[in-house]
Parts: structure tokens; sequence; C-alpha cells
């Protein structure tokens, strides 16, 4: 899971005493349902949480089937969708989840410092929000307050306007773009990509999983992945880093015995051109 998450649940730990089972992957590189069901047969099973898409790398986690196995044993589902909402189409019937996330400033190109959240119907009574102002609630008495009966209940009242407008304006135009074009055209595009970085002497593509996703990530032999960086930005490339101590998934990192990434993300508006350019500046360097 994506570090913030984690501070979350190290969070929880300290303070509840809540154990945190990290249920490990298959050997395609995606969660092992097999031992996800195992572990949500447990009695003392309260949450499952995991990231539809991470950080890291190009893996698609196969959510409606973990939805699933969250429905048959009564447990919570919890997703975080935030690198898979605006480059795919995200069916929360389909996938059965509980409460998802997700942020503005990914594939949705909103503003950053904006995002959603949306909580099934029937599930929205049991949970308590951990802040409260009069956006979310009433002031019934002087001893009572009365929560908002949907999902507003967790908004502030304070909030940036310019942010919530921007927000629904990406939203908008993803959604007269089509996600079901903008999946099609990012999957050519990084399917494009991941097969010319993989023919490279001395570079690893990192990405795992049966199903993958727009999000490319390799290393280059004997470059740190920050090096990689500055080369292809002074070629006039803009690429990202993911790394363990910058807020990356810790576990993924450690268990693959990484550090960083080199992540190269093409949308829908990048052309074929464009992700030639890409691999052939990585040869070179």
């Amino acid at each position: 899971d994506y570090g913030s998450n984690f501070f979350g649940y190290l969070q929880a730990k300290e303070r509840f005493g809540v154990e945190i089972v990290i249920v490990p992957d298959d050997e395609a590189g995606q969660i092992d349902l097999d031992r996800l069901r195992a572990e949500a047969a447990e009695p003392q099973a309260r949450l499952i949480s995991i990231n539809h898409v991470p950080t890291c790398g190009g893996l698609i986690q196969p959510v409606e089937q973990v939805g699933q196995v969250a429905r048959d044993f009564g447990v919570p589902f919890l997703l975080d969708a935030c690198q898979s909402v605006g480059q795919m189409e995200v069916d929360v019937e389909a996938i059965k989840c509980d409460m998802l996330t997700a942020t503005g400033r990914k594939f949705l190109r909103g503003p950053r410092g904006t995002g959603l959240m949306y909580v099934r119907g029937d599930f929205l009574p049991k949970l308590d929000p951990c802040m409260l102002d009069q956006e979310g609630a009433l002031v019934k008495s002087e001893t009572e307050i009365e929560l908002r009966r949907d999902a507003r209940c967790f908004e502030q009242y304070e909030y940036n306007f310019a942010g919530k407008v921007g927000l629904t304006k990406a939203i908008e135009y993803a959604s007269g773009m089509g996600l079901r074009d903008i999946e099609a055209r990012i999957t050519h595009l990084s399917s494009r990509l991941r097969q010319a970085l993989g023919s490279l002497h001395g570079v690893n593509v990192t990405d795992v999983g049966r199903k993958l996703c727009g999000i490319v990530t390799f290393e280059v032999d004997g470059l740190a992945s920050k090096e990689v960086q500055l080369k292809l930005r002074e070629r006039g490339i803009d690429v990202s880093v993911s790394a363990a101590a910058g807020g990356g998934p810790r576990v993924w990192f450690d268990r693959r015995g990484l550090t960083a990434v080199v992540r190269a993300s093409p949308h829908y508006f990048n052309t074929v051109e464009e992700v030639d350019v890409l691999a052939a500046a990585v040869a070179e360097i």
C-alpha cells in the first residue's frame, strides 16, 4: 500500500492495538487471493484495504475478486483508487467496495489538493467521522449533535472552492473523452513503451502482474533512478521517481530488494512518437 495509507495503519496499531496483516503476492505479482480468503475468514478480520494500482508499477490488482472475498466473509472493503481513476473505468458496483478514495491530481488531471470519496449507502451509518464541523453535522442543543445522513458528513465547511470547481471540470472532461477510449489509448502507449524498454540491454522493467495499466517503471543498470530522471529531463523528457523513502509502498520495495524506480506515465494526449523518443533516450544514457 501507498506510504500515506500505511501511516494510518500504523497509527491505528499504536493507538488501538490493531493487528496489521500483509497478504503476500502470488507468483504473478498480484495479491494472493487464496491467502486473502484465508485471512478474511479469521473471526477478528475487520478491514480489507488495497490499492487498485500501486504508485510504483503497472499492476492492476484483481479488485473485483477482492471485493467478492470481502462480501463472502462480511469484511468491509476500502479501495484506494488514486492511480486508477482517470485512466480506466472504475465501477464500485462491480468491485463491491464499501469505501473508495481517489485524488484529483493523477490521471484524472485535476487540481492538486483535491480528491473524492465514495461510501456505499448502507455502509455509511457504520462510519464515524474523525472530524466534524457545521458542514457535516447539526448542533441540536448544548449537549447533542446530529450527523448528516449522506457522505457529506465527512466534508468540512472550509474548502478550496476553485479546487473543487477544477476537480468537477476534470471529471466532466474525462467523462466526455470516454473512460474506455482513454484506457485503450493508455494501454496501447504503455505496452509499446514497456516492450521497447524491455528490449534494451541494461534496462530492467519492474512492472509485475497479470494485467497492466499506464504506469511503466524501470531501472537502468549502474545509475540511480534520480540520475536517470535528471538525464532524461536534460533531453526534455519528464518522468518521475517512485521511492520507498518518498512515500512509495515500503513493503513492495523491500520485498523486491528495490529502493526506487523510474516511472513513466503516458496519457491519452501523448503520441507514439513521444513514447519512442523516450525509449531511444533511455538507450542513449
